[in-house]
């Protein structure tokens, strides 16, 4: 018994790592190249972003080839007729699955874990480069494109001498408190203090666009101009899109939320009371009650994607479990030796009823359509066939 554990357990370890390197490198790279070519990253913030995008990869990869690394070890034999052997010498078909099915569990976990920080800590790192390098990215973008671009700046030059803008051109959004504004100059120069961007300009010309739409200008000899880096960069702070949002402070952000909208619900009520007692009917009656719904109907919406996120991470980690639940018994049953054939015949069934599926129960718990655990449907219909497969086709034959 010890022995056919061992030799099976030494086979999926023995496939599943060289596939799971394989790929894993492969997505690794086109991660990089994704993130240099939207960030405008240069190779050293590329090497840097290696450990943060690596649990990204890693949470899609780990699934897919322990599905591959079951599918090729029992099609292969159940091909050479190994599994009917075994069964031969009365050793139930279990002996060797069960090695597949603990791996399974524990992988799962650790996808669990990898959901949770690939979406925490390697965004939070990914945009940490990003922000610390974003003096060094202009620079690159502009010596090589003559121009850099974001959500609120636009900057365009005629040349780059060392840390010297020739001739740039400064296009400001704007933002709560500033108006837009352009500023030419002879030269420039972009300095970094690691929060604040500043940018020091030599004979410019800032040209501000005012409230009613006419623009003043002002000639400045020596003039500095900073911004949060932030602004800067490419990237956006998103650290409480529910998400981005890691599982433990999941309930503080809920009610936090929750809060809010009781705020907001107390203080339009306040209004409303207000406006009645005081009998200011026109202000009930040209309110935007649409807009009040549609800002009441934000928060819920926020509400139910964090009430998504615990159960969605949990399923999507267990998927290993669910995949190899129907795999091993579907390639013990097709008895092909090839392992590519084997790979696709138990990959087509999951591809066609998991996944929809899963999009499906997301859709319907972010909507509040359905409870969040709804995203577990995807898990339980593999568990249901993997377990009947198991019996019916594996155990019984």
């Amino acid at each position: 018994m010890r022995l056919l554990t061992r030799y099976v357990l030494a086979e999926l370890l023995k496939i599943f790592l060289v596939a799971l390197s394989a790929l894993t490198m492969l997505m690794l790279v086109y991660g990089l190249v994704k993130q240099a070519r939207d960030q405008g990253l240069g190779p050293e913030q590329v090497v840097r972003l290696i450990p943060y995008i690596l649990p990204e990869m890693l949470r899609y990869t780990i699934p897919a080839t322990l599905l591959f690394a079951a599918s090729s070890v029992y099609g292969r034999m159940a091909g050479s007729n190994e599994v009917v052997a075994i069964k031969s010498l009365g050793i139930s078909p279990m002996t060797v699955l069960w090695p597949c099915y603990i791996l399974a569990t524990l992988l799962s976990l650790l996808t669990v874990w990898l959901n949770d920080v690939a979406i925490t800590w390697g965004q939070a790192g990914i945009q940490q480069v990003v922000i610390e390098g974003v003096e060094e990215i202009i620079y690159g973008m502009l010596r090589t494109q003559r121009a850099y671009t974001n959500k609120s700046l636009t900057i365009l030059v005629k040349g780059v001498e060392g840390k010297r803008l020739i001739q740039p051109t400064f296009t400001f959004a704007s933002t709560p408190d500033q108006p837009p504004k352009t500023i030419t100059a002879r030269e420039a120069q972009i300095r970094c203090d690691g929060e604040m961007l500043t940018i020091v300009f030599r004979h410019a010309t800032i040209e501000t666009q005012g409230r009613q739409g006419d623009f003043s200008s002002a000639f400045l000899d020596h003039f500095e101009y900073e911004r949060p880096v932030l602004d800067m960069s490419r990237q956006t702070d998103d650290s409480h899109v529910p998400t981005r949002v890691p599982i433990r402070l999941i309930n503080r952000e809920v009610a936090a939320v929750e809060t809010e909208m009781a705020t907001y619900q107390r203080r339009q009520a306040g209004q409303m009371a207000l406006a009645m007692a005081t009998g200011d009917f026109d202000y009930l009656a040209t309110k935007d009650w649409g807009h009040e719904a549609l800002v009441l109907q934000d928060f819920r919406n926020h509400l139910y994607r964090l009430f998504t996120e615990p159960p969605r991470r949990m399923s999507a980690g267990f998927s290993c479990l669910c995949f190899v639940l129907v795999g091993a018994p579907m390639a013990i049953w097709r008895r092909n030796a090839d392992f590519l054939t084997s790979f696709f015949l138990c990959f087509l069934p999951i591809l066609l009823i998991y996944y929809p599926l899963l999009v499906f129960g997301v859709e319907q718990a972010k909507s509040g359509t359905c409870e969040p655990h709804i995203v577990w449907l995807g898990n339980a219909v593999l568990t249901v066939w993997g377990l009947w497969m198991l019996r019916a086709k594996v155990l019984r034959h």
